[in-house]
């Protein structure tokens, strides 16, 4: 019976959000609620219990997504972005400007959500297209894929911090873990993909955006915006490293464990930006405040959404559906991997949203973590990998990939459902992997 009042619960939030359209936080805290009461939980230990999941989670990631946008807003805003871009091609030449364009959005899609990331990108893409002579996908897919990769598999990105976060996971090593599947990932998903899509080769829809293209002088340099887009990346790695290296009563452990806290990399991060996008490209205080505003403002509903799936989690756990589901799975030989991995992937078909999918598996996986003794870190990218399948119609990510690139239905599912299946499949065939070797 718990297991079939979650799975009406699911039930009910797939169509609140896609037949109702109510919004996905609101659509979380309802759905939370009714599970709660009719997994038996006390009326009044609910909304308390809500609260405490609600809390629990956004403390632990309220820095790390503002400042991981504030970043990513001053490194667009500068021209940061434009300038590793335009630099990297220039570098890798004509003949190889699609592994310039995926290089670009690895490195930008690490502080960028992939909206934003997106639409950052995608004057970019066309602007390298018409000069070049290439066809738009040449350019277009593999940057759609590098901004998924890392969406997917890489702090400080939301989906997978909050996920860390859920599963308790070290930060971190799951940067390290996930930059080892994130690396062949998105080269198989973009340019080797791009290799095979053959007959589709859409004209750059020049009606749909407005570039914002700096000039030379308004650009930062290309060693200040990659050595600020990187510090947080940085320093967390040195953190995991140290962790597995150096013993505990080693200073250097102490300090660069405290530098590499995804908060304190964050705050560092963008302190430095402060100056390098903001005060020494001739910006006013008052002017850099403006941005942080802007960036905070467009991703409050993601934190809201985010702290809806702490909330469905701590119902589970404190009505004792996750020790429930936790000592079944223990009695099985199913890998806790791959269940984490089909949870995320059927959420994600039904639902959609990449980010309530990734959310709403980890709140049914949590529990299994503790009971099995698997690594939360591979938890974290199994259920990353899961969420990004297929992309179905019901995803903005589907229709924005269709209408930038001027494709039709069919076109869409040949190009951009099939590089996010590939990016899945491969993060659970890594994610096996890795966990053979620790």
């Amino acid at each position: 019976m718990p297991l079939i009042i979650l799975a009406v619960g699911i039930v009910l939030l797939f169509f609140l959000i896609v037949k109702v359209k109510l919004n996905a936080f609101l659509s979380l805290l309802l759905v939370a609620g009714i599970v709660g009461f009719a997994e038996g939980l006390p009326i009044d230990k609910i909304i308390p219990t809500i609260e405490k999941g609600l809390g629990g989670t956004l403390g632990g990631l309220a820095i790390v997504v503002s400042f991981g946008a504030i970043l990513g807003k001053l490194m667009a805003e500068s021209g940061g972005a434009q300038r590793i871009a335009m630099t990297l091609i220039n570098t890798f030449g004509r003949k190889r400007v699609k592994w310039a364009v995926c290089l670009t959005g690895f490195i930008v899609g690490i502080a960028l959500f992939y909206e934003i990331g997106f639409v950052l990108l995608i004057p970019l893409v066309f602007t390298i297209a018409a000069s070049a002579h290439i066809p738009l996908l040449e350019v277009g897919i593999p940057m759609a894929a590098a901004l998924s990769v890392t969406h997917g598999f890489l702090p400080p990105h939301p989906g997978p911090t909050a996920i860390s976060v859920i599963y308790n996971a070290d930060i971190g090593l799951t940067l390290v873990y996930g930059a080892l599947i994130a690396i062949p990932t998105v080269i198989v998903a973009g340019p080797l993909f791009y290799d095979t899509v053959t007959g589709i080769n859409p004209d750059i829809p020049k009606k749909l955006y407005n570039p914002k293209v700096f000039t030379e002088e308004e650009m930062p340099s290309f060693g200040i915006s990659i050595f600020t887009a990187l510090v947080p990346v940085v320093l967390m790695a040195a953190s995991a490293i140290a962790k597995l290296t150096l013993p505990k009563d080693n200073v250097a452990y102490h300090v660069l464990t405290f530098l590499g806290t995804p908060d304190m990399a964050l705050t560092i991060a963008v302190a430095i930006a402060f100056f390098t996008f903001g005060i020494n490209r001739g910006k006013s205080i008052t002017e850099i405040m403006k941005v942080v505003e802007n960036a905070i403002t467009a991703i409050a509903m993601i934190l809201l959404i985010v702290g809806g799936g702490g909330a469905l989690k701590q119902i589970l756990i404190d009505s004792g559906v996750g020790k429930y589901i936790g000592d079944i799975v223990g009695a099985t030989n199913l890998s806790p991997l791959f269940l984490a991995w089909g949870v995320a992937a059927v959420i994600r078909i039904a639902c959609g949203s990449a980010t309530v999918a990734a959310l709403t598996a980890g709140g049914i996986a949590a529990p299994i973590v503790s009971v099995t003794g698997v690594s939360p870190e591979l938890m974290v990218l199994a259920t990353g990998a899961g969420s990004l399948i297929v992309s179905p119609p019901n995803d903005p990510g589907f229709w924005l990939f269709k209408e930038f690139f001027g494709l039709t239905i069919k076109e869409t599912v040949r190009t951009w459902c099939a590089l996010e299946t590939i990016i899945s499949v491969m993060g659970l065939i890594g994610v096996l992997v890795i966990s053979m070797f620790i």
